[in-house]
């Protein structure tokens, strides 16, 4: 019976989880771009630590979403190396609560409960044995008085209930319509619209977890401009989105690296402004020197730094694109007859916390989103306790 999933902890969806790599929340937007570019995760999190009185706390998360976001407002863009000696807490969003403290002892259902609160992120201790607690007390980016911590996700909690989903017969074999789990609410921006009007937008759907739909002048699905896809990117990706359509900006950070006459686009846009110097600034701030520096360690890794604007994307050491990391800007779509088992398995594909619902002419009818999902299974287990 379900029931037993009312036994279960915050720790038994903690297996195997690395540990936080974090920030000071003192720290600058720069260190904060150099841990993102590094990081096999898509955000990193912010720390206020009084060490004194022995006080760390989680306060956010940085992604590179934010950063690009940042970036892409006209006074930041003038001068990108300026704007980024800002302290990272400059991009933290206002909203209280998005990330949450939780002990591993915490129920299945408080977790939810959070997540439906407004927790985009629990913060866990990690359980560890004395041996590996000295061999990694020296980490200073991942422990914290000498404890580490990972952080549980939607995804995690869906991913979870996936597992057991025989239990919940028959709600997962029922259709996303019938269970009332389509939004119609959602953000969208049309294809020919400026990119720049998208930002605001896409800083909603980073906070709100979901994407920005692009569509036509009839309401059909084009694609969409994700947060998840431009976690893939890096800060170039704001000139993109003050130059740009929302349509060519789809084309732009799809797929490891923009087509050579939108790079063009975008300089020819960037000299009408008076912005030229916005790629060597870019540049700069990339590689952290000069692009004519010796410093680097590589051919390789020399020329992945200095044409960032020509290689917006995530590189691995050797150059080339992490397939890993790879997005695409084509929207994952599903109909209202679809079963809620089967969009689960969409998401969880497609690593997104959300699909697209599409009626037969391919016109947006609405979103189905992990937190409407998890309102559903809260109710039935909520009924058992």
């Amino acid at each position: 019976m379900a029931v037993r999933l009312l036994n279960y902890e915050v720790a038994d969806l903690c297996l195997g989880k690395p540990p936080l790599r974090s920030l000071s929340a003192s720290a600058s937007l720069a260190s904060a771009l150099s841990a993102l570019k590094s990081s096999d995760d898509g955000c990193i999190s912010v720390w206020s630590c009084l060490h004194s009185a022995g006080e760390c706390r989680c306060i956010g998360k940085v992604s590179m979403v934010d950063v690009i976001c940042f970036l892409s407002k006209d006074d930041n863009l003038s001068s990108p190396s300026t704007a980024l000696k800002s302290p990272v807490s400059a991009l933290l969003p206002k909203l209280p609560g998005l990330v949450c403290h939780v002990e591993p002892s915490s129920s299945l259902l408080e977790a939810i409960d959070l997540i439906l609160g407004g927790a985009q992120n629990l913060v866990v201790p990690i359980k560890t044995n004395s041996r590996r607690k000295q061999q990694k007390s020296s980490n200073s980016s991942t422990s914290h008085n000498g404890r580490e911590f990972c952080w549980l996700t939607q995804e995690d909690v869906i991913r979870f209930l996936l597992s057991s989903i025989g239990l919940f017969s028959p709600i997962p074999s029922m259709s996303i319509n019938a269970l009332g789990l389509i939004t119609t609410e959602f953000l969208s921006v049309e294809y020919h619209s400026p990119a720049s009007s998208a930002v605001a937008a896409i800083s909603q759907s980073l906070t709100g977890q979901t994407s920005v739909a692009v569509v036509d002048d009839y309401g059909i699905l084009i694609g969409e401009i994700s947060p998840f896809t431009l976690a893939c990117c890096d800060e170039t990706v704001a000139a993109a989105i003050r130059t740009l359509s929302a349509g060519d900006l789809m084309a732009y950070i799809d797929c490891g690296g923009p087509p050579e006459d939108l790079v063009r686009v975008v300089e020819a846009r960037l000299k009408e402004k008076n912005l030229e110097g916005v790629l060597d600034e870019f540049t700069i701030c990339s590689s952290g020197t000069p692009s004519n520096s010796s410093s680097s360690s590589s051919d390789d890794d020399s020329s992945s730094v200095n044409t960032p604007l020509r290689r917006s994307g995530r590189y691995n050491r050797s150059g080339s694109y992490s397939a890993r990391m790879v997005r695409r800007a084509e929207a994952i779509v599903c109909h209202s007859g679809s079963s809620l088992v089967a969009v689960m398995i969409q998401a969880i594909a497609h690593r997104v916390n959300y699909v697209w619902v599409i009626e037969e002419d391919c016109s947006l009818a609405g979103i189905v989103t992990f937190s409407n999902m998890l309102k559903v299974f809260r109710q039935h287990l909520h009924s058992l306790a």
